[in-house]
């Protein structure tokens, strides 16, 4: 059954791209999407491995060219392989594959549409998601906030996959690369997938600190001000290696 709907799937592919596309050309995409696909179901294993995930939670996205690849809706990231390739254009409209997308596909759409991003992860981290229910923002704990452009703010809660909780989130992030969820968890953007993780996993990394340091009974964590994060997050854009 599953050769089947691959090989109906392939065909449709092949039939759909043909017109008005040279084979080098086509070759050319199908080769970025295959890269771009095994970098993004590496992606989503880690957030199971790295404990940012629970099972099928969370997912993951990357644009090539107008094509979002995405993970797909309720397939362990395990059983994912090449063949499994899940795609649609900016519309929502799906141009690769047979399974059927994320249900957060609004969220990861929305980034797309209003960013130049060109990776998406979500996650339920554990740390994140608590601390989305006890504040409108996360506290300045520590000069990483100035990686996800300020303050870290909380979108109000909305229906999971919904086009309210995608214009929630969107309001969240402006002039933001991640933010909270309430009730529910993080979504961070980048330039690449590995940028987009890094920040997801920073993220959680500060609410867990934020989170301990604010349980020591008698004591309340000091605080970094707005100038303090804004002149760490123009120091970090220059972090690492120079590119040649």
């Amino acid at each position: 059954m599953a050769e089947r709907w691959r090989d109906e799937r392939d065909g449709r592919a092949e039939r759909g791209g043909a017109q008005g596309v040279s084979e080098p050309r086509r070759r050319d995409v199908r080769t970025a999407e295959a890269s771009a696909w095994r970098e993004l179901v590496a992606t989503a294993r880690r957030t199971v491995t790295d404990g940012l995930v629970v099972g099928t939670s969370g997912n993951v996205s990357v644009r090539v060219g107008d094509t979002v690849l995405v993970t797909p809706s309720g397939v362990p990231y395990d059983r994912l392989t090449d063949d499994d390739l899940t795609g649609v254009d900016l519309s929502g409209r799906q141009v690769r594959g047979a399974l059927v997308p994320t249900s957060e596909l609004p969220m990861h759409l929305a980034v797309y549409r209003a960013t130049d991003a060109r990776a998406v992860v979500h996650t339920h981290a554990v740390h994140a998601t608590a601390v989305s229910t006890l504040v409108p923002e996360l506290p300045a704990i520590h000069y990483m906030s100035g990686a996800l452009g300020g303050a870290v703010r909380v979108a109000p809660y909305a229906t999971y996959g919904t086009d309210e909780l995608a214009e929630n989130m969107l309001r969240a992030l402006t002039d933001r690369s991640g933010c909270l969820l309430r009730n529910h968890g993080t979504i961070t953007h980048g330039a690449t997938l590995s940028q987009a993780y890094d920040r997801t996993a920073q993220l959680e990394w500060m609410c867990r600190l934020w989170l301990t340091a604010s349980s020591v009974p008698g004591l309340t964590p000091t605080l970094l001000s707005a100038e303090q994060v804004a002149e760490a997050g123009e120091k970090l854009r220059g972090y690492g290696q120079r590119k040649e």
